[in-house]
């Protein structure tokens, strides 16, 4: 559990602590209930301590009262020392200067009296019962997970029906103890009791089961917790883990419906959530809605326009077969890197663009720049681009390169055949172009002969 979690389980504790008071009853929750029960028990504690006791007792209540904590803790503490306490008036002092420390942070000193206190061969059960789950709570606040775990086992023996709380306060410390498999029980028996006594099961256990199944790698458990919490408390990072369990499970299409219905709830602000979303509908083969995403954020500002962001912009047009539309990115994303490869994507939309002038100088462009993945496609586009302006013999000379590598050999051959067809053809053309001229002068040098006779 990460430390804001435990800040926050401190406060819970807290709350749930102060309910020591100097009285014979289990608890209370705050200040005015203190006083209110104090002032009903005045009789039955007057009837089972010396009056000596009960009026130093008051004396100190009234010390707490004022926020004069030392001089209280002076006259509970003169009391112990003297020895001469009965043991149920020695439960109550030491109660009280349980309750005293506590109020003044100083969280050891009153464990040592709740420890002293529960020692106490006559305490009431209840007491008993109440001061051994209040020290728990305190060990949890004090990082003592194996003595609060300690503790519990010894309250669940004592408490015949617990409440959920106990069970969730026993989860968080077998989760500080990185007992992942242990915590699901008592967690599962908190929901239980909360159900059975018409109770709302709080968000908080959902995402303490969800840490146990998380830790141990039970991501369809996951996944059918976060739908829960979903469902119930509809949250921005439950979208997300509920993503990242369809990611585990390889669950693909279901983890970009994930996606989409947070984008879809306007949940995805960061560049990273809606470039990821451009990704997973690429992914999806809708190509086009990656590229409308990205084209609207990119102006928006959401999305930075960044050489890495137009490239992602380029292929998402490619891919639709926008190529015309595809050309603003990729001259973009070319422009901001010394990459080729981007020059050569580039040139090859030119290419698809019958562009050919622009392909030739995309793809060269891209070739000077260097880092390209692969220099026979290279080539191979630049002798297409060449072979299409009809300059045969560059043409020749870069798909000889492309040649040169052994999975481009029979391409690069056939496309030289070709280009020398091409340029045969082009020379029989000539050749009875030529002839057919010469034939003409004949017959037009005859006719001026015969004209003349």
């Amino acid at each position: 559990m990460n430390i804001s979690n435990r800040i926050s389980t401190r406060i819970a504790l807290l709350v749930l602590a102060i309910f020591l008071v100097v009285s014979s009853a289990s608890a209370q929750t705050s200040r005015k209930e203190e006083r209110a029960q104090r002032d009903k028990q005045q009789t039955k504690q007057a009837q089972a301590v010396s009056k000596e006791v009960y009026d130093r007792i008051t004396k100190a209540q009234e010390h707490v009262d004022s926020k004069n904590y030392q001089g209280a803790l002076k006259i509970l503490n003169n009391m112990m020392r003297g020895g001469k306490l009965t043991e149920y008036e020695s439960q109550n002092v030491l109660n009280y200067l349980g309750f005293v420390y506590y109020n003044i942070d100083d969280i050891t000193a009153a464990l040592d009296a709740y420890g002293k206190m529960i020692r106490i061969p006559s305490i009431e059960p209840q007491i008993l019962k109440g001061t051994i789950y209040t020290m728990a709570q305190l060990n949890t606040m004090e990082e003592e997970y194996h003595k609060a775990i300690k503790l519990l086992d010894q309250y669940f023996v004592l408490e015949l029906n617990p409440a959920p709380d106990p069970y969730i306060l026993y989860a968080q410390n077998l989760y500080q103890v990185d007992d992942f498999v242990a915590m699901v029980k008592p967690i599962e028996t908190a929901m239980d009791i909360a159900r059975k006594r018409n109770k709302q099961v709080k968000e908080d256990w959902y995402t303490l089961l969800n840490f146990a199944y998380f830790q141990q790698e039970d991501y369809a458990m996951v996944r059918d917790i976060q739908k829960i919490l979903l469902m119930t408390w509809p949250k921005k990072r439950y979208w997300f883990s509920l993503a990242g369990a369809y990611t585990e499970l390889g669950e693909d299409e279901n983890l970009i419906y994930a996606y989409d219905a947070a984008h879809t709830q306007k949940l995805l602000v960061k560049e990273s959530e809606l470039v990821t979303m451009a990704q997973l509908y690429m992914q999806a083969e809708v190509p086009y809605k990656a590229a409308q995403l990205l084209d609207t954020e990119m102006n928006s500002g959401r999305v930075r326009k960044s050489a890495r962001n137009y490239r992602l912009l380029s292929q998402a047009l490619t891919l639709a077969q926008e190529d015309k539309a595809a050309i603003p990115a990729l001259q973009e994303a070319a422009r901001m890197t010394d990459e080729g490869e981007l020059d050569l994507r580039l040139g090859n939309a030119y290419l698809n663009l019958g562009q050919y002038d622009e392909c030739v100088s995309s793809v060269r462009a891209g070739l000077r720049k260097g880092g390209i993945k692969s220099l026979d496609n290279a080539q191979i586009s630049l002798g297409m681009c060449l072979y299409n302006l009809q300059k045969y013999q560059d043409s020749i000379k870069a798909f000889s390169e492309a040649g040169k590598t052994k999975r481009s050999a029979r391409i690069a051959r056939q496309w030289i055949n070709v280009i020398n067809s091409d340029i045969a053809r082009d020379r029989q053309i000539r050749l009875a172009e030529s002839a057919a001229r010469k034939q003409a002068q004949k017959l037009a040098k005859r006719r001026k002969q015969i004209d003349r006779i």
